[in-house]
Formats: C-alpha cells, sequence, structure tokens
C-alpha cells in the first residue's frame, strides 16, 4: 500500500466519520452514556456512528487490515497495517456544543504511527501529516504545517485538556512546568494537538491517554517538525503520559520537570 493509498483511504475515512457525525453535534435531543465504573467518561451515539462508517469503508477498502478503534475494540488484519481510529476525540466537548473535539485517524506498523489525520468536521479543518508532508485544508484554504521551533520555555504557550492532568503527582508535575510557561490554557483535546503543528503553540502535556489518543496527532506534529514523546523522553505511540513540543528547547525544558514524576 503506498503512501497515496493511505492518504486517499484516510481521507475517506474522515469524509465518512463527517457525515455520520454531524448530524449529532448540538442536537437538542443528544445523551450520552456514562463508560466510567468512576466520574465520567462518556459516550454517545454520535462516537458509534463515526465508528461504525469507518469500519465499513476499511472492510470494503482496506480488508486485510486491522483496526483498533476506541468504541469497538481491536481486529487482527493480516497486512501489518493497523487502522487507529477516535472517532470523536474530546466527547466532553462534543456534548457541550464546543467545536473542539475531532475525528483521529492513524495508521500504524509495528514501530508506530506511519501517518495521521485530525478532522474538525464543524469548522472544516483537517490537519494531515506523513510520508514526507504536513498539510492542512480550512475555511482559508490550504497550508502547510510548520511548528513554532525552539523558544524559551518563559514564552511558551502550553495546552492541556483537564486542569487536574491526572494523578494528583502528575498533575503537581504538570503544573511545575506551566508556572513557568507564558500562558496555560485547558479543554482543548485533540485540537490541541493541531494548533501545536499549525505553529500555534509549544507544548502540550497530558497523562492517561491510550494509543488511539495519541497516534494521529503524534503524526501529525512529527510531520510537521515536532517531538512527541513520553515524560521520559521515551516513545509515545502506545499513550500514557504524553508531552508534545514545537521545538527541542521547549521540550528538553518540560522533560527536565516531568521526568522526576515516578
Amino acid at each position: 500500500m503506498t503512501g497515496e493509498e493511505i492518504k486517499s483511504t484516510a481521507h475517506a475515512l474522515a469524509d465518512a466519520a463527517r457525515a455520520a457525525v454531524l448530524p449529532f453535534f448540538r442536537a437538542h435531543d443528544l445523551t450520552a452514556d456514562n463508560k466510567a465504573g468512576l466520574g465520567f467518561d462518556p459516550v454517545t451515539e454520535g462516537d458509534r456512528a463515526a465508528e461504525r462508517a469507518m469500519r465499513a469503508l476499511l472492510a470494503e477498502m482496506r480488508p486485510q487490515d486491522g483496526i483498533l478503534g476506541e468504541e469497538f475494540g481491536h481486529t487482527e488484519g493480516a497486512s501489518g497495517l493497523t487502522w487507529v481510529l477516535d472517532p470523536i476525540d474530546g466527547t466532553r466537548a462534543f456534548m457541550s456544543g464546543a467545536p473542539t473535539w475531532g475525528v483521529l485517524i492513524a495508521v500504524s506498523d509495528d514501530t508506530g504511527p506511519i501517518y495521521g489525520l485530525i478532522d474538525q468536521p464543524y469548522i472544516g479543518e483537517r490537519f494531515e501529516g506523513g510520508f514526507g508532508s504536513a498539510r492542512m485544508q480550512g475555511p482559508q484554504g490550504p497550508r502547510d504545517l510548520q511548528v513554532i521551533g525552539d523558544r524559551p520555555l518563559g514564552e511558551a504557550i502550553l495546552f492541556t485538556t483537564f486542569p487536574e492532568v491526572g494523578s494528583a503527582q502528575e498533575g503537581a508535575a504538570f503544573h511545575a512546568v506551566a508556572d513557568k510557561v507564558r500562558l496555560t490554557r485547558y479543554g482543548m483535546d485533540c485540537y490541541a494537538y493541531a494548533m501545536l503543528a499549525a505553529g500555534q503553540i509549544d507544548l502540550v502535556i497530558e497523562a492517561g491517554l491510550n494509543a488511539y489518543d495519541i497516534q494521529a496527532p503524534m503524526a501529525v506534529i512529527e510531520a510537521a517538525g515536532g517531538i512527541v514523546t513520553d515524560w521520559r523522553g521515551g516513545p509515545a505511540h502506545d499513550g500514557g503520559r504524553i508531552v508534545a513540543a514545537a521545538g527541542r528547547e521547549q521540550h528538553a525544558a518540560a522533560l527536565e520537570i516531568l521526568s522526576e514524576v515516578s
């Protein structure tokens, strides 16, 4: 399967997910089920509809590939490639009517993601990276993606989704970084990673992620010249504690603090 074939398939999946999910967004009768035993981990019919649409298309176009999806689990494949799908990354934003959620599509081999796509259906922005290219398409037309590059932590903009970040210890480490940056913003879900790839921000720091949360953003950011690792500088494609950075300087400064967490 060539890079162009992967890209065209991914865009077809994103188009199918858009069509499936948009009727549920800002619908007054939308309900959410709680997947968590404790706390709140919502799933809506929009999540399920989008993943079903993508899986149905893959069954036609790429039946030999594996699939790892948030809502319907892992399907083994025979090709060595796996489509990693998060039909709505940011379901809390989705059910609140905020357009910071997105559809995440990645293709991975045994080394991790080789291509990723972040799609925001409501505002019509799509970010992709892999095979030597990082591009976005939106209301202002297409353009290349490029991270900010190196700059001091004191000038950096930092995003995360939840103010508590993870455990008390993980939260303390995050806030130790936040105390040193220029600006910290919360609640952006996958859109934070898209903004890093687009050259708008410097850092995204999160904990407790799954593979389907990070593989698409990771591919897009790395294609745009950024860095994505765990909090010790190791591989990030299986999830866990994640730091994404727009330059080596920001990455090193964040790791100096985050790597102290056991």
